[in-house]
């Protein structure tokens, strides 16, 4: 097969790429430029030291539209947006699958762990992949059944151990790259002052207790997620969390304790391992309410304007903006935006 790789230039795309070659694949790496921190560099080396060819993509027009517009517009609506969730389904991977398709290619693979799982002729849904420390298949969520059909996910089934032993073993120099942590067009942090540089400055406001009484004064609600314990800039005398955002009153409360949700609704909601006309309930679901945390079972009602109220087994912390993901087995099911109160 003829197979379009996406190239980050780390060890996992790299080592993707590695096993696709030894396949017999005809494999041809891909760097998506998507911002001005984007290392082409990094791609370059690692397509040189497998032999295969390296294309650039130019994906900056969608990336700007698309992620860096929906950063800015979530933050000033007092959510917490998820950049790489959005990427991945407007951008990342629509540029892999639209250029692949233009010229020829027979699949396209990224070094995501997921995998990708057929459920029957008109399902095809994101997998957990083996190493649950290091599962994407959350980030993946949203990919379409289209760009679902035509991926392959090489790692699947390997450890992040064994990858980067096999690696150090046949002399990858990536196998020795540091895995970068931060927002990818923010690597300096500062996503305040980001915001404000394409919105203008935020004004200050108040901070509250969830009595209403006047605790002090904010910076500007951009700087505050709902979950927030340090960076606060003031002091109580006791732990304060950030337990709500008003936009309407610019107004920040602070509670001594953060308490989850038994209950949330998810809106923009996207249907892979189920339709998007099956019923919801009596289906058990495990679900996560952000990346790093465990899965726990819930129940889902389908409400009338097309959103998905989420009835868990137990207490979940969700912040507005962020997605939750609901698994049948080993596959998603279903997912979508954690909604905030209307105002």
């Amino acid at each position: 097969m003829r197979i379009l790789v996406g190239m980050s230039g780390g060890l996992d795309s790299t080592y993707a790429a590695r096993l696709l070659v030894d396949g017999g694949h005809e494999v041809v790496g891909a760097v998506l430029r998507m911002h001005e921190y984007t290392e082409c560099d990094a791609a370059e080396k690692s397509c040189l030291e497998l032999g295969i060819p390296l294309v650039t993509v130019d994906c900056t027009g969608e990336f700007d539209r698309a992620v860096k517009e929906n950063f800015v517009t979530e933050y000033s609506r007092g959510r917490t947006p998820n950049p790489c969730v959005i990427c991945n389904e407007r951008v990342k991977f629509k540029c892999l699958y639209d250029y692949a398709r233009l010229n020829g290619f027979d699949k396209i693979a990224t070094g995501h762990y997921a995998g990708v799982k057929q459920i029957d002729k008109n399902k095809t849904a994101v997998s957990v992949a083996s190493d649950p420390t290091k599962d994407q298949s959350y980030m993946l969520y949203r990919l379409p059944k289209a760009i679902l059909d035509m991926l392959l996910l090489p790692l699947s089934n390997l450890t992040k151990e064994e990858i980067r032993k096999k690696a150090l073993e046949i002399g990858l120099t990536s196998s020795e790259r540091a895995e970068s942590q931060e927002i990818c067009f923010l690597p300096d942090g500062g996503h305040a002052e980001y915001i404000e540089s394409r919105l203008g400055k935020f004004p200050e406001g108040e901070f509250v207790d969830e009595s209403g009484r006047v605790l002090g004064t904010h910076k500007g609600i951009i700087r505050y997620t709902v979950g927030q314990r340090k960076g606060l800039g003031i002091s109580l005398g006791e732990r304060a969390f950030v337990t709500d955002i008003n936009v309407e009153t610019n107004r920040i409360t602070l509670s001594p304790s953060l308490s989850g949700k038994r209950e949330i609704v998810i809106s923009d909601v996207v249907y892979s391992g189920i339709a998007e006309n099956e019923r919801l309930e009596g289906l058990t679901l495990s679900v996560k309410t952000r990346y790093t945390k465990d899965t726990v079972t819930a129940e889902a009602v389908r409400l009338s304007d097309g959103t998905v109220r989420l009835i868990f087994n137990k207490e979940v912390k969700a912040a507005p903006g962020q997605s939750a993901v609901a698994y049948l087995d080993d596959y998603v099911a279903f997912g979508g935006i954690i909604n905030t109160e209307n105002r």
